[in-house]
């Protein structure tokens, strides 16, 4: 392994011409504003831009909204409304290889899924749609390698938690530039909370219906840079706590409320989040929806994208007064019954790794996954609250046979780098797979606890990087032989344009998981370097929640 240190990035960026903010002539081209002919749409009405998502190596998911109106239920009315669509090999649409029309229901809040068939594997693509005589942007999008094939290199991204309120968007800009072939949304897309403070407000009080789910999505997905993202790649999107409620588990929400009054929030949610998703799924049809699903980068890369939320136990421990989620160990903590990615989910995950060919095996999940003890507590929301779940799939993940694990994550507005132990806070025993923590688009940290937690974070033995001051996303680049994976930090998102750099750089090299054999030196303003010593004492811990 080796990591790369920020002001060892800029040396080399900079001859480079690194950081350069060059939007493809299809990402900055204007939609048709102007119906060409009569419409029963009032006004234009893509303003949520368009997605894609979930490929197959010969087919891709295309997304999008009509909602003229968008923060007040669309504007659409109860009818249907006919929509085109597009595929082309090219930008200009002069080679158009797969076309339709898909009906936008208005049960559905006039969304559209068209899963386009037909498709060379290991391609791009350029796609739009049309309505009511208004064309929509255009979008680019790719499908899978074929199955049984041997990529030589892939590059995917991550990111997770913009909140509305607190800041702009500038990491979206960046991402929306990179060399990716896919991107995947680890969760908190929307935040539920009210109105607040902040850089931008929200519109309206904290969301608990359909109607107010629906709104909320639309504020987030009207955003310009978002929408460049969610333009520029295919995405697996699946959701944390925030596109529900904060801290769920299950049924149970953090008030304590009836499970049952809970579970028609966590339908309307659900339903309002598959609305604005580019996701190859069935539509709910009450508070159940599995999202975990698959993907296949020939021999190269599988990827498990999981939910660690809707079939999770309720948290096993109460917390410590004042510390959010963290607390003292119980002996409920220990029950083997307990867990956080439901029977079905595990099966699934754990005959998926156990079969897997490829040479890279990537979860892709909401929650840190590593051992983080603060002073003998544990925050409870993490899997740290589910180790013997954990432990199942850690033995697996343990297994020879299955190749270079890699863990992305969400959630704690932090990002880091973690080794996986087979013993989780034994770091003498084999390290079977590497977690890459992505901080936030634009949550906060708490500014007050940025110290301690770096502190907290880099003092454990098998932490190798740790940042909670920045904000960003993640690239990664697979070759059949490395990993390189990029922390890339915005300089601001309190302002409606940033910079963009790489904060550190963790190399892997594939197979054989002996164990670290180098070290790395953490970047000089932001992170604090991982040592052997034991975490210090302290009376507060810091409240890692997303």
């Amino acid at each position: 392994m080796r990591g790369i240190s920020r002001r060892d990035f800029i040396g080399t960026a900079v001859a480079g011409g690194a950081g350069a903010l060059l939007l493809p002539r299809w990402a900055a081209a204007l939609p048709n504003q102007v119906p060409t002919g009569p419409s029963a749409i009032p006004s234009a009405p893509f303003t949520l831009g368009v997605a894609s998502g979930d490929p197959t190596p010969t087919s891709v998911i295309l997304w999008t909204r009509l909602a003229p109106d968008p923060l007040n239920d669309g504007g659409m009315g109860p009818g249907d409304e006919a929509v085109g669509w597009e595929v082309a090999t090219d930008e200009g649409f002069a080679d158009v290889v797969a076309s339709g029309t898909a009906t936008a229901s208005a049960m559905y809040a006039h969304s559209v899924h068209v899963d386009a068939g037909g498709l060379e594997p290991d391609s791009w693509y350029w796609y739009r749609f049309s309505a009511g005589g208004y064309d929509s942007p255009v979008g680019r999008t790719r499908t899978l390698p074929a199955a049984g094939s041997s990529p030589a290199a892939m590059a995917f991204g991550f990111a997770s938690c913009q909140s509305w309120t607190s800041g702009y968007y500038t990491a979206h800009t960046h991402l929306a530039t990179e060399p990716l072939d896919l991107v995947f949304f680890l969760g908190d897309f929307i935040y539920e909370g009210g109105t607040g403070g902040g850089v931008r407000p929200h519109n309206s009080a904290e969301v608990t219906t359909l109607p107010m789910y629906r709104n909320r999505y639309a504020l987030y997905g009207g955003d310009a840079e978002l929408q460049k993202s969610r333009a520029a790649f295919p995405w697996v999107v699946v959701w944390d706590d925030h596109e529900v409620e904060n801290n769920y588990a299950g049924q149970f929400d953090e008030n304590g409320s009836d499970p049952a009054t809970f579970l028609v929030r966590r339908a309307a949610a659900y339903q309002a989040w598959w609305e604005h998703q580019p996701v190859r799924l069935a539509p709910p049809t009450g508070p159940d929806l599995a999202i975990y699903r698959g993907f296949e980068w020939g021999d190269l890369a599988s990827f498990s994208a999981l939910d660690t939320r809707q079939y999770r136990d309720d948290h096993a421990c109460p917390p410590a007064p004042g510390l959010g989620d963290i607390g003292p160990v119980c002996d409920n903590l220990a029950n083997p019954d307990r867990t956080i990615l439901g029977a079905a989910q595990e099966s699934w995950l754990l005959d998926r790794l156990g079969a897997s060919t490829s040479i890279w095996n990537v979860l892709a999940n909401q929650v840190v996954f590593s051992a983080m003890p603060f002073a003998g507590a544990y925050n409870f929301d993490q899997w740290d609250g589910y180790p013997v779940t954990r432990q199942r799939v850690v033995d697996v993940l343990a297994r020879p046979e299955v190749r270079n694990p890699v863990i992305i994550t969400g959630d704690i507005h932090a990002a880091g780098v973690a080794d996986v132990h087979q013993v989780g806070e034994d770091p003498t025993t084999p390290r079977v797979a590497t977690e890459l923590v992505g901080t936030s688009i634009s949550s906060q940290f708490n500014d007050e606890l940025v110290d301690l937690a770096e502190a907290l974070i880099g003092s454990l033995p098998w932490a190798r990087y740790v940042n909670a001051q920045e904000r960003g996303y993640v690239t990664v680049a697979l070759t059949r032989d490395r990993m390189d994976a990029n922390f890339r930090v915005v300089s601001t998102v309190t302002q409606t344009s940033a910079t963009v750099s790489t904060d550190f750089t963790w190399s892997v090299d594939a197979e054989p998981l002996q164990g670290p054999t180098t070290t790395t030196t953490a970047p000089p303003t932001s992170t604090t370097a991982p040592s052997s010593t034991a975490a210090p004492a302290v009376t507060a811990s810091p409240n890692f929640t997303g």
